[in-house]
């Protein structure tokens, strides 16, 4: 498991707040734009980044996530450029998490061991590999594991005990929870659903929770703040790069860093304002 992560959630549980997870893709609009907003986003707010790489199928995303591969796809994005983002990202922050996003393909097609070595020597901590289930990522979790990289598994309101067990096994890092059934950017779950999942994966797991899809407003993360132990939220902030389409390139940078400070101070003063603890 990733020593930074760890000590990420460790921090933020003695803090006693959420994290904000904020997910962004790699090389949209254009590569250095990505990383103007990607070496900004600490900063702004973001206590752990994801950091999605472009695959021409990204089945399991909504249409904003869909568009933003496509931009980043036209814009020369590829799993080796996300590497590259990465490895920037790190040479000037060595403690704020960042995590691979995306699809089995790309990381086939480099090789297991390749994508291993390559994701540590980029500083990156771990990788979300949204259609590779436990049963299919003994290879990759062999790779990483010499690295202490962590796998993040994913798991849903569908995901009964018996898979619960399968997901949790070999998992490290967190334990991802999409709120709702279907793709990215989808409607939130309400408060009352999220409080009584993260309730029951906390009695199955000493793993950190976090818990996203369709999370977009301040209102909607402080609510999830207040039981999970992360929000992450990436929809809403590829929008507001989408929104500027043939604008200055500044403006999307602008646009997105002011939504990751109206959800950061959100997510950090929702258990205070409400005197609760997750």
């Amino acid at each position: 498991m990733s020593a930074r992560i760890a000590q990420r959630f460790a921090s933020l549980a003695r803090a006693n707040r959420a994290a904000l997870i904020t997910y962004i893709m790699a090389s949209d609009p254009d590569h250095e734009t990505c990383f103007e907003i990607l070496h900004a986003l600490p900063a702004a707010g973001a206590d752990i980044i994801e950091l999605g790489f472009p695959f021409s199928d990204p089945m399991a995303d909504g249409p904003s996530i869909q568009k933003a591969a496509l931009r980043a796809l036209k814009a020369g994005g590829s799993l080796r450029q996300t590497l590259e983002l990465a490895r920037r990202f790190r040479e000037s922050n060595a403690d704020t998490p960042l995590i691979l996003m995306g699809y089995a393909n790309p990381i086939e097609s480099m090789g297991y061991e390749a994508f291993a070595q390559a994701t540590h020597a980029s500083g990156a901590d771990g990788a979300i590999v949204v259609d590779l289930p436990p049963e299919e990522d003994t290879p990759l979790r062999s790779a990483f594991a010499p690295h202490g990289l962590s796998i993040i598994r994913l798991a849903t309101p569908t995901t009964d005990d018996k898979r619960l067990t399968n997901v949790l096994d070999g998992a490290s890092g967190f334990l991802y929870y999409v709120s709702v059934a279907g793709v990215t950017g989808a409607n939130v779950a309400t408060a009352q659903a999220i409080e009584s999942a993260v309730s029951r994966l906390k009695r199955v797991t000493a793993l950190p929770i976090a818990v996203g899809f369709g999370v977009r407003e301040p209102q909607a993360a402080a609510a999830i703040a207040k039981h999970a132990d992360a929000v992450v939220v990436g929809s809403a902030f590829v929008d507001e790069i989408a929104a500027v389409p043939d604008g200055p390139k500044a403006d999307a940078v602008e646009r997105v860093l002011r939504k990751v400070q109206l959800l950061s101070e959100a997510v950090r003063t929702a258990r205070t304002k409400e005197g609760t603890r997750a």
